[in-house]
């Protein structure tokens, strides 16, 4: 039998549904390969083996009966430790959560567990998803397969390097201000951010509410569109949650295609801070979307400029807010409870231990926007600039159908590079920030390899609110026609472990 692993995640539904293969047997062939790797990568942070064979015993046992198969049953997952599972353990990448095991189930582990998906454990991540590297992760950094001396993007990034190293064929990430599509670029796999609000967040560890947003990871468009369709939909649970129904997006991956669309170049994702490589395999996208029979639109998006800014106010006023119930008194660590010091300092004590640098900076900037005397003057222009890219971009659509740009300035840069540099960490989410702020969909599809050091780019196509079936309706389209003329790098060149 092939290797089951690198096969795509619709490839191996399909062998499971027709008896070719068990769910157990395409389970254990994944757990396999994250003994013989994942030493090295460290994408999971908890792998659920118990767990996850049983899951697969449950698809087979469903097929023995006749039973009706979802699209991804018996389909293997790893998912990122962001989202609480009951019985298993949820640290959100932090000291102040290790060990805690949640309760209950997260919506979106619910659905996938309603769609026989098999869970095959947790991915690491930056703390509470705070990074773009999973550098800030409390227990290490991930690895890039692509290089294991690099970066596999952030905050996502063990989600993203699971995927490359074929750990999994399938995985969850979060985008808070590209923490999805930022690790899919550089690591040459699919990450979706659906439309805010259409996957539900309930049970998703909160970093910034109106930014945060769950989606699919995947090494295919068609593959990410299936997982798409089993995540979204309206839950009552989660207030901000979008009472319509999901768009047809797994049709849109089946049937793609560009011919008649107007494609929109934003002119302000370019220039000064973007690699050579990156540029060259953007604009070669882009002339491959006019061969296809799209109409290449270039815009101008002028508020995008201050869309970092802007982020950096909004998204650290709402982690102050939201991680402010972390005081070692409910549940977590808890440090100094000795029986002769108040709660006061105990949780000054167990915040000092539990959190990271990198979140404790996020907290006190937060606290200090949002601070009597300051709210109007940062946070309340932050969110006035948030309008002004909301508006930028309903006047975008109103000319073309979705938009394109790089996903990230450059390719995965060196672990350690720019762990003292703040700013320079925070440029990498340059091009996805604007869709958190605006609540969009975006997604980031390979488009090739740098040339001067032969590592992964990624496009970014955005779509309005709601239409994210464009996203897979263009991805397809550029996919294909890619493999069709170069090839896929990923699928076919798997990376050196």
């Amino acid at each position: 039998m092939a290797d089951l692993t690198k096969l795509t995640a619709s490839g191996l539904a399909e062998k499971i549904a027709s008896g070719e293969a068990t769910a157990v047997e395409v389970t254990e062939a994944h757990l396999a390969r994250i003994d013989a790797v994942d030493e090295k990568v460290h994408a999971f942070l908890h792998v659920d083996r118990e767990g996850a064979l049983a899951q697969a015993r449950a698809v087979d046992d469903k097929r023995a009966r006749g039973e009706k198969l979802g699209p991804l049953a018996g389909v293997p997952l790893a998912l990122k430790d962001i989202f609480t599972t009951k019985g298993v353990p949820t640290t959100v990448g932090s000291k102040i959560l290790e060990g805690w095991i949640p309760p209950y189930d997260a919506t979106l582990v619910t659905r996938l567990k309603a769609a026989d998906v098999v869970i095959l454990g947790k991915t690491n991540m930056d703390e509470f998803a705070m990074g773009s590297s999973t550098e800030n992760s409390a227990f290490g950094p991930t690895g890039n397969p692509w290089d294991l001396t690099r970066i596999p993007g952030g905050s996502g990034g063990g989600s993203s390097a699971s995927l490359a190293s074929f750990q999994a064929p399938l995985a969850i990430g979060t985008d808070t201000g590209g923490s999805i599509r930022q690790p899919a670029a550089v690591t040459g796999t699919v990450g979706v951010k659906p439309t805010y609000g259409g996957v539900s967040r309930y049970g998703m560890v909160a970093f910034s509410s109106s930014l945060d947003q769950g989606g699919p990871c995947a090494r295919t468009v068609l593959d990410a569109a299936l997982l798409h369709e089993a995540i979204a939909g309206h839950d009552p649970l989660d207030s901000t949650s979008i009472d319509a129904p999901v768009p047809p997006v797994v049709e849109a991956a089946r049937n793609g295609s560009v011919r008649g669309m107007r494609v929109g170049v934003v002119k302000e994702f370019a220039g000064e801070g973007y690699q050579a490589g990156v540029m060259q395999r953007f604009n070669e996208s882009v002339e491959l979307l006019r061969e296809l029979g799209a109409e290449v639109v270039e815009l101008s998006c002028p508020s995008f400029d201050k869309a970092l800014a802007a982020y950096y106010l909004i998204a650290p006023s709402e982690c102050s807010s939201n991680l402010a119930r972390f005081d070692g008194l409910r549940y977590g660590l808890r440090t100094g409870d000795d029986g002769s010091r108040s709660a006061e300092d105990v949780t000054a004590l167990t915040r000092a231990a539990g959190f990271g640098p990198e979140v404790k900076r996020r907290i006190m900037l937060g606290t200090y926007a949002l601070s009597s005397g300051y709210y109007d003057a940062y946070y309340g222009s932050a969110q006035k600039v948030r309008t002004l890219i909301s508006r930028d971009f309903q006047r975008a659509f109103e000319q073309v159908d979705v938009l394109v740009s790089p996903t990230t300035p450059t390719t995965a840069f060196p672990i350690g590079e720019r762990v003292d540099d703040p700013m320079a960490m925070y440029l990498a989410d340059l091009c996805t920030i604007p869709s958190n702020l605006a609540g969009n969909a975006a997604m980031s599809l390979p488009c090739g390899l740098a040339p001067e050091d032969g590592l992964p780019v990624g496009l970014q196509i955005v779509a309005p609110a709601m239409a994210d079936d464009r996203l897979y309706k263009v991805g397809a389209a550029v996919e294909a026609a890619f493999i069709d003329k170069w090839g896929h790098p990923l699928l076919e060149e798997a990376p050196s472990l």
